[in-house]
């Protein structure tokens, strides 16, 4: 292709900021950030929005390459065969190529009575409205937080921690990503924090009424204000698109992140499904994904082959409250090991972490492509190998 290539990042999430970023590296590229808000949310603090230590936002200044140009708006529909998106204002932009990274939110609420009474928190509205809805909850009212894993616990211990009485129903194990000595940990610093823990295979709720929630063995807790924070699901945008989906709605695309309707648009973040095989949705993915998905783009652009995709995770770390928390490692497959640190140092740990994706998104914009310090895991091109007789992964 020659002259000036013009691309769209539909999401400005981790994975379309990180894509967005490194997408920069070609003069001869013009980037457009199409997003519905108009600054950063930085979800991994939406917890402590919800408990009003943080109000999880950053300017776009702060993380986005100068050259880029942001949209403020949504994208309804994207037109591949005219190649160009349909905007909700009414608006169209053409594109080249396109990244999508339109990210993840709540799962749908099908349980009976979920979508009426209870408040999800995957989103910066839903976690400002939350945080309006407890501070206008009498102090003695009962708050249940549903869903055990890592944004459940957060939510949990960070009401718990504020004096509330919480009940955190876990619909499983508690923390199942983690390792029994890291889930042990967990349930110890919950218990400090006054968290009454309800988990197990009857712990699945059934019902949600505006003053209870009925769980699977028939009992029935009494909840003044219902969290849900059970599962992520992804927008309807690709589907809507007349795109390829799985049956969470995720793009699919081939192992270099292009989507098997058409090789110039390219998936990054949550909302991508390579090979059918999408990794685990996560800030700690998307940051991976996203400069791989542009790296796509731009050996397209240059007239070469991408590379396969190649993701490696550290572990899992979550907040316990302002004064503890826990990094439970990992192998580079998402696999826990028994490895842990708890208490106050997993608290500067999670915080530590934290800062550093911001810091992260900033070094990007002002030097893509310099630097990835991710350690990619093997596992996956081996397991894809061997599933298609040794041919080559692409």
């Amino acid at each position: 292709m020659t002259g000036n290539t013009r691309v769209i990042v539909v999401g400005g999430g981790y994975a379309g900021v990180m894509a967005a970023n490194r997408l920069t590296r070609r003069d001869d590229v013009t980037v457009t950030l199409v997003n519905p808000r108009p600054t950063f949310v930085d979800r991994i603090r939406l917890h402590q929005l919800v408990g009003g230590s943080h109000d999880a936002v950053v300017d776009y200044g702060e993380v986005l390459g100068a050259r880029i140009r942001l949209v403020v708006d949504a994208v309804t529909r994207i037109d591949a065969a005219e190649r160009l998106v349909r905007l909700a204002s009414g608006g169209t932009l053409d594109y080249d190529y396109l990244v999508y990274a339109v990210g993840s939110g709540s799962a749908d609420r099908q349980v009976p009575g979920a979508a009426e009474f209870a408040y999800p928190i995957a989103s910066l509205e839903e976690a400002r409205r939350l945080r309006s809805v407890v501070e206008a909850a009498p102090a003695t009212a009962a708050l249940t937080v549903v869903g055990g894993g890592p944004t459940g616990i957060e939510v949990a211990a960070e009401l718990a921690e504020l004096g509330r009485a919480v009940t955190l129903v876990c619909g499983g194990p508690l923390g199942p990503y983690l390792h029994p000595r890291g889930r042990r940990s967990v349930a110890r610093q919950l218990a400090r924090l006054g968290v009454t823990v309800v988990e197990g295979p009857a712990t699945t709720v059934t019902a949600v009424t505006r003053d209870l929630v009925r769980l699977g063995d028939g009992r029935e807790l009494p909840s003044g204000v219902t969290i849900w924070a059970a599962g992520f699901g992804v927008p309807e945008l690709a589907d809507r698109s007349g795109l390829r989906t799985d049956a969470q709605g995720r793009l699919l695309t081939d192992e270099t992140l292009t989507s098997l309707d058409d090789a110039r648009i390219v998936a990054a973040g949550d909302s991508a499904a390579p090979s059918g095989l999408p990794v685990r949705m996560s800030c700690q993915a998307a940051v991976q994904l996203g400069p791989q998905a542009a790296e796509t783009v731009l050996r397209r652009i240059a007239g070469e082959q991408p590379a396969p995709v190649a993701v490696g995770f550290a572990g899992q770390c979550v907040s316990l409250g302002r004064r503890a928390g826990i990094f439970q490692f990992a192998h580079r497959d998402d696999s826990a090991t028994g490895l842990h640190l708890g208490g106050r140092l997993g608290a500067k740990l999670k915080d530590l972490v934290v800062r550093s994706i911001v810091r992260q998104l900033a070094y990007e914009a002002h030097r893509p492509g310099a630097r990835n310090l991710w350690i990619k895991d093997p596992t996956r091109q081996r397991l894809l190998r061997a599933e298609r007789g040794g041919a080559p992964v692409r």
